[in-house]
């Protein structure tokens, strides 16, 4: 047998032995379509998570205070303790909801690029492995907006 051949075939079999045996997925849109269509983060919040108290100072949002581009503003979600939904909202655009990312083995930290086409509020909501509702918020000022303006 060919070397590459060899090589290429053990390769594959190793990425075939450490895939997961199902991936699921929670569609957000279908199951919370009102959350997608608010305009406030308040709104977008209560329509995906209901009017459960939050708690504040246990996540930690770490954005620029200003951001040159509003294109590609990045946003980074960190925190001690484990979660196991983390969902961000911005009060920039017309539609507040910008994205809801799941774990059941939960995550302590999630980076990610998010656009704003002007200066607003980013706001984090995550539900921590206890159940539990955590939340921050941090102004962000948009020099140029990623939305056309």
């Amino acid at each position: 047998m060919q070397r590459r051949k060899f090589l290429s075939l053990g390769a594959a079999a190793a990425a075939v032995s450490v895939l997961p045996a199902s991936l699921s997925a929670t569609d957000f849109r279908a199951t919370a379509p009102k959350a997608w269509e608010a305009p406030s983060s308040r709104e977008a919040i209560e329509a995906l998570f209901g009017s459960s108290k939050m708690i504040e100072g246990k996540i930690e949002i770490k954005a620029p205070k200003l951001a040159e581009n509003g294109g590609a503003v990045p946003i980074s979600v960190k925190s001690e303790m484990m979660l196991t939904t983390i969902a961000i909202f911005q009060d920039a655009n017309p539609r507040s909801a910008v994205a809801v990312i799941e774990s059941e083995g939960g995550m302590s930290d999630m980076t990610t690029k998010i656009k704003m086409r002007k200066s607003a509020n980013v706001t984090v909501v995550a539900k921590g492995a206890d159940g539990k509702l955590y939340s921050a918020v941090q102004k962000v000022e948009v020099s140029i907006g990623g939305c056309g303006g």
